[in-house]
């Protein structure tokens, strides 16, 4: 095979799924590892108040909204593959310089870059799935991915624990310069490109207006864009209160990479158990049994956390199941959200990352700003959360949850 062409088949299913994952894993990369060195980085950067640190992942999620936008409407006029390759470049040369960096300022700006640049390793594999797949099989190939990419979170924690025992907090950025340059290489050698170049389309500002207004009228499609929002605003809250939790109120900040691993392991089980039941069960079945178990966990956080009872056992156990039932939806919203949309599959998804991770993000980093010291908080939000997801759902079904169309 020369270098200098692509490759002209898809790789055997295993590698895809592992490539895709790849890609994906390059956002979990960059939020996890982070972890752990909020507290340093806040006290490299003289930083008082330690909520403002959350916005290092905030940001990050900002730029990933916007990134989906640019990278899926370019992937639609000029092919996924080379704007996925052009990305991961990108964000190979922004990973170095973020390690540059000596103040907060410039930190959040080049992350919202960061986030740009790793956007099109978030929204083209998705674009790219759904150009080789669709219902069922869509949803079932999504979370065989999520499995394989949910191995990142359990190690993320702990591997950036392990890189500040050795290097300061600069040593994490060096290893995503690495992970991504990796990941490009792969992509270089093995992915060929998945859209047609019959179906390919130039942007114009008309066609978006025309995506956005079939995304906005078409009620499925839309209600479970914003369910996916408020899914991301969830698990982003989750990645910004969870340093904070572990030091102020457990005070046992190296118990995170552990507790984070365990959440996170919860999540690839119920990942694999979607793959194992939504073909059987329906993506709407399971995704709207999913999100009840949202709600009621949560509800029961929420007032066992409140009541002054909450211990490190305790709070690994639900905040681990309410994880794994919010993995079983969300996979399956992005699926039920990208249904009537294949024909312009790229921008669709590009306009509903923005909504879900831009939305997201300012939903998360809004609730982030209300944390005093009580873990009540974390579950209180996924409460909220959970309730707002079901009820657009519902709307968006016209009251006819928990169970398949005809």
């Amino acid at each position: 095979m020369r270098l200098d062409l692509p490759p002209k088949t898809i790789p055997p299913f295993p590698e895809f799924v592992a490539l895709i994952a790849a890609c994906m894993a390059a956002t979990a990369l960059s939020v996890d590892t982070m972890l752990p060195a909020l507290p340093v980085m806040g006290q490299a950067f003289g930083v008082d108040n330690p909520n403002r640190l959350q916005l290092i992942i905030s940001v990050f999620f900002m730029g990933i909204g916007l990134g989906q936008f640019i990278c899926g409407t370019l992937s639609d006029w000029l092919g996924r593959r080379k704007v996925l390759l052009g990305g991961l470049i990108a964000y190979v040369v922004i990973s170095f310089i973020v390690s540059l960096v000596t103040d907060l300022e410039h930190m959040l700006i080049l992350r919202f870059f960061q986030g740009m640049a790793a956007a099109a390793a978030s929204v083209i594999p998705r674009s790219a799935i759904r150009d080789l797949y669709s219902g069922a099989q869509m949803a079932k190939m999504l979370s065989t991915a999520h499995v394989v990419f949910l191995a990142v979170p359990i190690l993320a924690p702990s591997l950036g624990q392990l890189i500040l025992l050795g290097l300061p907090w600069r040593g994490i950025f060096f290893v995503l310069t690495g992970a991504g340059a990796l990941v490009a290489l792969w992509v270089w050698l093995r992915l060929p490109e998945t859209l047609d170049p019959e179906v390919r389309y130039a942007p114009s500002p008309g066609k978006f207006v025309r995506v956005a207004g079939f995304i906005a009228s078409e009620r499925t499609s839309l209600g479970y864009s914003l369910a996916v929002m408020l899914m991301t605003a969830m698990i982003l809250s989750y990645l910004s209160l969870m340093p904070q939790i572990f030091d102020e109120v457990f005070h046992k900040p190296v118990m995170l990479g552990l507790v984070f691993a365990l959440c996170a392991g919860a999540m690839a089980v119920g990942a694999f158990t979607n793959i194992k039941l939504v073909e059987k069960l329906g993506t709407r079945v399971m995704s709207h049994r999913s999100l009840t178990g949202v709600i009621v966990i949560a509800t029961i956080h929420f007032l066992w956390a409140l009541s002054g009872r909450e211990t490190l056992l305790s709070f690994t156990i639900l905040q681990a199941a309410t994880m794994m039932c919010m993995a079983m939806c969300t996979s399956n919203f992005t699926a039920i959200a990208m249904e009537k949309v294949g024909h312009v599959a790229g921008t669709a998804a590009s306009l509903q990352g923005v909504l879900s991770m831009v939305g997201g993000g300012f939903i998360g980093a809004w609730i982030g700003q209300f944390w005093v010291g009580g873990v009540w908080l974390l579950p209180l939000s996924a409460l909220g959360l959970g309730i707002g997801a079901m009820t657009l759902i519902a709307l968006a079904e016209k009251g006819h949850l928990y169970r398949n169309p005809a």
